[in-house]
């Protein structure tokens, strides 16, 4: 990596040449004043950083040496609170307060609905995303087992008339779920209907829900209706048909406001490690800032070019033009504060904290959305901020956005931020970090898989942990998930910011998805993720059925989570599994690590479908990473296998992951699949899952971050 010495930095040519050509010219922020601001500001941040990341250390080392003091005894709750006050690790918690964060975009403060996670440094997967404000229905239930395939309804390269017509059933019974008619129902309408001077014909049981349409020569080609502040776009055309069907109604589609927000990641769904992986995260999230990124690739042998989508345009029932946002609300999710990187050195010559180099150029990119406000309508730019813990790292956070806002001459308090409620600190202490940005704060969410990654290393030493399969039946994590609602409405969330929850793994299992994910609306959570638009079109359904903010009036009677719940550690009660299922247990982890680590290390993939032991594709990133791996530590830690025996799985499941990916040789812009099984001792990306699992007690927090980086930089150089 080449470097230009620029004051007391030393900066990748390829970043400095991106900053001073790409990203600053048309923000009026002079390239001098930002370069001589940003080596002040990283200078003045790091040491703090580097001190914030050095306590979560001390304090684990306390946390272990009180376990080990008591190996063999039943953990007194009250006894390990006091503990974990005394050492600095629980707060005390200060006065009820409510959040004063302005200038929110209606897409989070008063628009419910799923929210889409992808890898910013995929330009095509991105632009996906932005534009999954809007999807079909039709399309989502055809292509689905949503609609089962029984009854002659199979799916296949040919139009299926029998599934076209359940499609159509179905379409019409959210229809009339969601806009009811006064008398009778959307599957008995036999023509199209009429819009004269602007008054629709169609009696609906609420008036108020028609509110909008378009027409072609006269003709009615769209009426738009609006339930729980979502949009319902249903589309005419006399002459259209569906794969051949045509619809005594005219309708040929029924198009949903999907994915109302939209995570471009720049973290755990993405793997970069140097200056060249850096700047193409940068420049995909620029483009779409700008408006201009495109993908030009291939589909069935034609080419085709990815954009951004317009806003679209209705005729109110007033007779007015009306716009309508043709894409997600974008945030950008940066990077936590345990990893640096080598794009700049620091005067000491080490790397620099890598989420301080986030903040800046990805607030940079924003300001030329506020100019267009394609994005952002009210000029705010939105953070998640992962992987924090406790207030002091969230104040740490508060601290980097005002110094990126004085640099870049922004209004105070124009990032804004979503905290992740992943790590176990920040749990049990989550009301005073939402105090350490009351004026920015936004999202909250949980994430279970990184949550338990932490609460099994931040415990390790209290005992052998229950199955990975056990956790979501625990107690902490019921308490866990209700304690981040309660806090968030206890605090003003409802109506100004987000509630979140996490990911449905599985995207070829959306009839599973449709039956389980409701449970997320009806839990309080104004968003939660999913893995494709496709799944944003049907989960956005659960959001038509619930309304979150009479939900929430409802959630603010109940009984708080209580923080000695949330502290329960999930250890085995004299554990006495058979050989059978321990064998088992560990094949299941080592299969999904070495599936997700052989791709991450030698192509370059931060995120995908991989399939698990059974054959069904997960979604995985580094989160799913880390409660595997520290899964196996702490067995391994505890006695309930061995070493030689869990290298022995690794090996019998790296032949089974080769076989899985015997079809896939060849993922489109990364390197070729290469096996694991040829030969164990050359291969980087299995020496990187070998050394997950056996150093996972020295990993920081159990993160996968080090090992990864390190494996892929060295797969990159010698290849």
């Amino acid at each position: 990596m080449k470097y230009i010495s620029r004051g007391k930095l030393s900066i990748s040519d390829i970043l400095f040449k991106f900053v001073n050509e790409e990203l600053l010219p048309g923000t009026n922020v002079d390239k001098e004043k930002f370069w001589n601001g940003f080596e002040n500001c990283v200078h003045e941040l790091a040491p703090i950083n580097k001190k914030l990341v050095e306590f979560r250390e001390i304090l684990q080392k306390k946390i272990n040496n009180w376990h080990k003091e008591r190996k063999g005894k039943q953990i007194n709750i009250n006894e390990y609170s006091n503990f974990l006050k005394e050492i600095g690790y629980l707060k005390e918690e200060g006065k009820n307060f409510q959040i004063e964060t302005e200038n929110v975009d209606k897409e989070i403060s008063t628009i419910a609905g799923p929210q889409l996670v992808v890898p910013i440094m995929n330009a095509r997967y991105s632009l996906n995303a932005a534009n999954a404000r809007w999807g079909s229905l039709y399309d989502a239930l055809y292509g689905t087992d949503v609609i089962p395939e029984s009854g002659g309804a199979e799916r296949g390269k040919k139009y299926n008339y029998i599934r076209g017509e359940k499609v159509i059933a179905y379409a019409r019974q959210i229809l009339d779920k969601n806009i009811p008619l006064e008398n009778g129902s959307w599957k008995d309408i036999s023509e199209i209907p009429k819009v004269e001077k602007n008054k629709l014909n169609l009696k609906l049981k609420n008036p108020k829900q028609f509110v909008g349409y378009l027409k072609d020569k006269n003709n009615l080609t769209s009426l738009l209706f609006q339930n729980n502040n979502l949009h319902i776009d249903v589309r005419f055309d006399v002459n259209q048909t569906r794969g051949g069907l045509k619809d005594k109604a005219g309708i040929y589609d029924v198009v949903l406001e999907s994915a109302i927000t939209s995570i471009m990641d720049h973290e755990d769904s993405v793997a970069a490690v140097d200056a060249q992986d850096k700047v193409n995260g940068y420049r995909n999230w620029l483009g779409l800032m700008k408006g201009n990124l495109e993908y030009h690739g291939e589909k069935n042998g034609k080419k085709l070019i990815r954009k951004l989508n317009v806003d679209r345009e209705y005729i109110s029932p007033k007779g007015d033009k009306i716009k309508l946002h043709g894409r997600a609300l974008m945030l950008n999710r940066n990077v936590g504060h345990l990893m640096t990187n080598p794009s700049i050195l620091l005067q000491d010559k080490t790397e620099i904290p890598e989420g301080i180099m986030d903040a800046f150029m990805t607030t940079a990119a924003a300001i030329h959305d506020f100019k267009n406000k394609k994005n952002s309508r009210t000029n705010s730019f939105y953070i998640v901020k992962p992987k924090m813990h406790g207030p002091d790292e969230v104040a740490f956070t508060n601290l980097i956005f005002e110094k990126v806002e004085e640099v870049l001459n922004l209004k105070k308090y124009t990032i804004k931020i979503g905290i992740m409620d992943e790590e176990r600190r920040t749990t049990v202490n989550l009301k005073e970090c939402i105090r350490a940005v009351k004026n920015r704060v936004v999202f909250i969410n949980t994430g279970f898989l990184d949550r338990t990654g932490d609460e099994m290393h931040t415990s390790m030493e209290a005992g052998p942990m229950i199955k990975k399969g056990d956790m979501k039946s625990s107690k902490w994590i019921a308490a866990y998930e209700n304690n981040n609602v309660d806090v968030g409405l206890a605090c003003g969330f409802s109506g100004i910011a987000q509630i979140g929850k996490g990911m449905w793994a599985a995207p070829d299992k959306m009839a599973d998805m449709m039956s389980q994910k409701i449970s997320h609306p009806k839990s309080g959570a104004n968003c939660a993720w999913v893995p494709s638009p496709t799944a944003a079109t049907l989960h956005v359904m659960h959001y038509h059925e619930i309304n979150i903010f009479s939900k929430h009036k409802e959630l603010k009677n109940r009984a708080s989570a209580k923080i000695f719940d949330i502290l329960t550690i999930p250890i085995a009660d004299r554990p006495n599994w058979s050989v059978e299922e321990i064998t088992k247990e560990i094949e299941n982890n080592a299969q999904g690590i070495l599936g997700y680590v052989v791709r991450w290390i030698d192509q370059g993939v931060g995120c995908s479908k991989v399939p698990d032991i059974n054959n069904v594709g997960l979604m995985e990133d580094r989160a799913t990473l880390r409660i595997s791996s520290q899964h196996i530590a702490n067995w391994l830690y505890h006695g309930i296998c061995k070493k030689e025996e869990v290298l022995e799985i690794m090996k019998k499941m790296a032949d089974i992951v080769d076989k899985q990916n015997i079809k896939d040789p060849d993922l489109k812009g990364y390197a070729s699949y290469k096996r694991m099984s040829d030969n164990f001792d050359s291969s980087i990306a299995f020496k990187a899952a070998c050394d997950l699992v056996f150093k996972g007690l020295e990993q920081p927090s159990g993160y996968t971050e080090p090992i990864l980086h390190r494996k892929r930089l060295e797969k990159k150089t010698t290849h």
